[in-house]
């Protein structure tokens, strides 16, 4: 959290902007989460997957990673996000049927849900939080930078292809026509 934000509170509601700001994501990460979930639309499930990871990366910049932000976004929201909805718009069907067969078993899930609440509140409320935290965690991200674009750029522009590579050719074998006339 920056600086400024520190100390300064929140009129209305007198707590700390830093407070305001992680309720604010990490309500609309667990909104998105249950909205992947829940939700019979593939492709909207996708979307909300994207929410949840960007509320989460804004979750790392509260707590002082920006490094780990970035690595959310650029890894998560950029590379698994996207890949998962291209693997959703190259399949045929895009809507789950009514009666999928992990229904049967919401009792199993919503015993399993009661019990991970109950495990959670009694870690919450045994904790002994501190009321502030000392100060925030140094980051070097700018001498991992530098160590990545100068010392390590071959590896990294190598990996890149290759992604490249393996993402085209996934597209053109997903893509590719079965011959009509010929059986396997």
């Amino acid at each position: 959290m920056s600086n400024a934000l520190a100390g300064a509170t929140v009129p209305a509601l007198g707590w700390s902007w830093g407070d305001l700001l992680f309720l604010v994501l990490s309500g609309t990460m667990l909104a998105a989460a249950l909205t992947v979930v829940v939700n019979r639309d593939i492709i909207r499930s996708g979307l909300a997957m994207i929410v949840a990871f960007a509320a989460l990366a804004g979750i790392y910049v509260l707590l002082g990673a920006p490094l780990v932000a970035a690595a959310q976004v650029l890894i998560y929201i950029g590379a698994i996000s996207v890949l998962v909805l291209f693997a959703i718009m190259l399949t045929q069907t895009k809507v789950g049927p009514i009666r999928l067969v992990f229904h049967h078993q919401a009792w199993a899930g919503a015993a399993a849900a009661v019990v991970l609440a109950a495990i959670l509140i009694g870690v919450i409320t045994g904790t002994d939080w501190p009321d502030a935290v000392a100060h925030q965690a140094h980051t070097a991200t700018d001498a991992l930078a530098r160590l990545l674009f100068s010392d390590y750029v071959l590896p990294l522009e190598v990996v890149s292809v290759l992604l490249l590579a393996a993402v085209v050719g996934g597209v053109f074998l997903a893509k590719r026509d079965e011959p009509q006339g010929e059986e396997r």
